[in-house]
């Protein structure tokens, strides 16, 4: 907070400060003697008709009466990340997107259209890194005719939490009437580390270049809303360069791990998968799943670990991944494996009331 001479607190923030990272103190209470203060850091987003709106890395919008301010400044960007690689938001934007790429899309602007018959949200949503190149109601309303063609809803996938990232454009949705449906973190590491993990199961584990009947019975996505087995597999396999990793069972007893090099049946699922996609110096883990009876025992770090080997054969040297903010339980697992935070994302759905644009 700023204190001045006397130790007294100043507001030292405007309205022209929109769009900047600020630190502010305000009272509840009324001034009452029972009031109390509360301190927020985020980008403030918008200061209209005595009312302050600031955006937390979270992408949590807070609602602040001006009147109850007692004290705010601009302060710097986030601080930098004290482990993992260093990396801007839109080379990293850029990279998990070219890792998850859709069956069809479309420039708007800057903007990106993308869809994939409604195989995930990340490959059926507009990806905006820029302009659009007109107004954003014009835009949005381009954007809910281009998916409402395609009989899909529209969402826009913002970020939040690192310089550069898209706090004012997600207020603008919330203000619209868009809903934040789902946040993902995003978390970078190195790589080596991960290919230095130790895991019994380590020598279970095969990689092929591209998915099989097994895999995809493992894999939880596949299925969901009647997408055409050829949309997903078009998914998974389009990348710059693309590895699947798998874990089979033993033959006849599919969901149990086997012996090194022995396979299951042709179509059984295996008892642990994963996907990575190595991409100039990253390399991206996804889809990483295991048989419910058979977690805890490692199959999770062998999967990574066995891609993580094959990314740096091919010269990679960084490592991200995204996982939902509320899956408590793979955050503790890739923060176990060294991943730290860069930024979250988060998928904007638009109202339903609102016709499409025509």
């Amino acid at each position: 907070m700023e204190i001045i001479g006397g130790g007294r607190l100043e507001v030292h923030i405007t309205a022209a400060d929109v769009g900047k990272r600020v630190s502010v103190r305000c009272l509840s209470g009324g001034g009452t003697a029972g009031g109390k203060f509360t301190d927020t850091v985020g980008v403030l987003t918008s200061w209209d008709n005595g009312v302050l709106y600031i955006t937390r890395k979270s992408g949590d919008g807070v609602r602040i009466v001006e009147s109850t301010l007692v004290a705010g400044k601009v302060v710097p960007p986030a601080p930098a990340r004290r482990r993992g690689p260093a990396a801007s938001f839109a080379e990293l934007a850029r990279v998990c997107a070219r890792g998850w790429q859709p069956v069809e899309h479309e420039r708007l602007g800057a903007w990106e259209l993308r869809a994939a018959s409604g195989f995930t949200r990340r490959a059926n949503s507009v990806l905006p890194l820029g302009d659009p190149g007109m107004p954003l109601d014009d835009a949005l309303g381009r954007v809910r005719d281009w998916y409402a063609a395609r009989e899909l809803p529209a969402y826009v996938q913002a970020a939040t939490g690192a310089e550069g990232t898209q706090e004012l454009l997600c207020a603008e949705l919330e203000r619209r009437g868009w809903t934040r449906e789902v946040s993902v973190e995003v978390r970078v590491g190195g790589l080596a580390a991960v290919g230095d993990l130790d895991s019994p199961a380590a020598g279970l584990v095969r990689l092929s270049r591209s998915v099989d009947a097994g895999w995809l019975r493992r894999y939880q996505r596949f299925g969901v809303g009647g997408v055409p087995e050829a949309v997903v597999t078009k998914v998974l396999e389009s990348g710059p360069s693309v590895w699947f990793a798998s874990v089979p069972g033993e033959s006849g007893e599919a969901g149990v791990p086997g012996e090194a090099g022995k396979a299951g049946k042709a179509g059984e699922a295996p008892v642990a998968i994963g996907r990575c996609v190595v991409d100039g110096r990253w390399a991206g883990f996804m889809a990483v799943e295991v048989a419910p009876g058979r977690r805890r025992e490692g199959l999770a770090t062998a999967v990574m670990t066995a891609l993580a080997q094959r990314a740096l054969e091919e010269g990679a040297s960084a490592a991200w991944l995204q996982v939902e903010s509320d899956n408590t339980g793979a955050l503790g697992l890739y923060e176990g494996m060294g991943f730290a935070a860069h930024h979250r994302y988060h998928h904007y759905r638009a109202p339903v009331d609102a016709p499409p644009v025509s």
